[in-house]
């Protein structure tokens, strides 16, 4: 459990990285975010206990990239506009009974 602001923050620092994979981050981080607003006393309140275990077990389950399976088909998703270009490699997944899509990690192998 964070001692003090300088953990809080740090702990949001982290935590922020992964606000894409995390649903509804805002709203579960929104306490934390405050705690840290300039004349705010530190102090872990029910409210702000309950803000950090739900991040800390949202970055723990968080599937964020699965492993290359090379016999099942790839779905690639591609969005171009006039800035830039941006891509990534999906699979769909069967995890614990469930299929799940999310994108894989590259491995190239040897």
């Amino acid at each position: 459990m964070p001692q003090n602001k300088k953990e809080i923050q740090s702990f949001r620092r982290f935590a922020g990285y992964y606000r894409k994979d995390i649903q509804d981050f805002a709203s579960i981080a929104r306490p934390l975010y405050k705690l840290c607003d300039k004349d705010i006393v530190f102090e872990m309140t029910v409210d702000r206990v309950k803000a950090f275990e739900s991040l800390r077990e949202a970055l723990t389950i968080a599937q964020l990239l699965l492993i290359t399976d090379l016999k099942l088909p790839f779905k690639p998703y591609i969005n171009a506009s006039g800035d830039g270009l941006g891509a990534a490699l999906h699979q769909v997944q069967i995890i614990n009974d469930t299929p799940v899509e999310g994108p894989i990690c590259f491995n190239p192998g040897k």
